[in-house]
């Protein structure tokens, strides 16, 4: 069977982000029958209906790039008790015009990673609400809110806190007995 195509969606742009040293530990233990890449976000223009009739090409090209693939690895941190700007701009571009959202259908899973202590339960939580109006199906457990975030990386960006790599391990395990079992009859 040929590797599921994943995009990994990282909501939070700072260069030393624990959202994507995370994303790309994810990567780092996926199976062979997960093809992941971090699909980048920072640099779409924010939503406007208008642009609709002749789009950015930023926005065409995020588009066709969730399009091609199988299924959707939010890692995000939580902004005020939410996803941060930045990611629910790249939900809206995806999602629009109406009708053509690219979201639509695709199965998906969260991972949420904050310095403080509840890991972003709001974020994930908040964005997991927006996945099902978006007709996402979510993986529902193993839930991911991973806090104290400021201490899990050593200086390379790896794991230094085993109990943690453990837990992704499993999350990554799980995430990918899903997306091998998820069908959507789309007769």
């Amino acid at each position: 069977m040929a590797a599921k195509n994943i995009a990994i969606i990282v909501g939070s742009l700072r260069k030393e982000s624990y959202n994507r040293k995370m994303a790309h530990v994810l990567i780092g233990f996926a199976s062979n029958s997960l093809a992941m890449e971090i699909v980048e976000i920072g640099d779409l223009m924010l939503y406007n209906e208008d642009l609709d009739a002749k789009p950015p090409s930023t926005w065409l090209n995020f588009r066709e790039r969730i399009k091609r693939n199988d299924g959707v690895l939010f890692v995000t941190p939580e902004y005020n008790r939410s996803v941060p700007g930045v990611l629910k701009n790249a939900l809206d571009v995806g999602s629009r015009p109406y009708g053509k959202s690219v979201w639509e259908r695709k199965p998906a899973a969260v991972v949420s990673l904050s310095p403080g202590a509840i890991g972003g339960f709001g974020a994930n939580h908040h964005l997991r609400q927006t996945l099902v109006s978006l007709n996402m199906i979510t993986m529902a457990q193993p839930e991911a809110y991973i806090g104290g975030a400021a201490t899990l990386f050593d200086h390379q960006g790896n794991l230094a806190n085993e109990g943690t790599r453990i837990l992704m391990q499993k999350f990554m395990h799980f995430f990918t007995l899903w997306m091998e079992r998820i069908h959507w009859d789309v007769a």
